[in-house]
């Protein structure tokens, strides 16, 4: 079974004259590969999570990016030489490398969900917990404004979204998959049939 760490915990928020946001980065182990999905862009957050877990930049085995905004992948420039996949390319320096279906060397499951981003990709990895989505900003709102309940979750307005029925399409495929749900910003919570929860 794989192993699923929130590294960082994103965070989205006005201050005097600008936004200031990163995304969740997740450190996923499984098949014996470590999988840094959405780096992020808080460079001090990110490598300072990684020295707690006793990792530097050289432990990574692959980079996913969910989707393009670039509070997502700002810092894959901290990773030299290391592949980076989204959701159906590997990029290995000047070639791109197709795939489909799973992550290349595991069991872990790439769907495309678009809606807030034409490319936006959630990732289904199964754990000893249960299902986890890592969704990004299928779920998408400012610090303070997290609501978990069902129908929030599936209605939740999104400023930056590219299509209004595929985002709802996806919302729903991702809460009847998992258990549990990982967003671009705030906490990871619980599906419990049609009620959510916070974990």
């Amino acid at each position: 079974m794989a192993v699923v760490k929130i590294l960082v915990e994103g965070y989205a928020r006005q201050k005097k004259g600008y936004f200031e946001a990163t995304c969740s980065t997740v450190l996923v182990e499984a098949d014996g590969k470590k999988i840094l999905v959405d780096p992020g862009c808080n460079e001090a957050l990110l490598l300072d999570a990684l020295k707690k877990e006793g990792l530097s930049q050289k432990d990574i085995d692959y980079i996913f990016i969910t989707h393009y905004h670039v509070d997502h992948w700002l810092n894959v420039r901290l990773f030299l030489h290391v592949d980076v996949l989204d959701g159906n390319t590997i990029y290995r320096g000047d070639k791109e490398i197709s795939f489909s279906g799973v992550l290349p060397g595991t069991n872990i499951e790439v769907v495309s969900t678009p809606g807030h981003a034409y490319e936006e990709t959630t990732l289904f990895v199964s754990t000893k917990e249960g299902i986890v989505a890592i969704a990004e900003d299928l779920f998408w709102w400012e610090d303070g404004l997290q609501k978990n309940d069902y129908n929030s979750l599936l209605n939740n307005e999104d400023q930056f979204m590219k299509n209004k029925e595929q985002l709802l399409a996806s919302r729903k495929l991702v809460l009847k998959k998992a258990d549990f749900v990982i967003p671009g910003h705030g906490k990871m919570f619980k599906v419990l049939k049609n009620k959510v929860m916070h974990y």
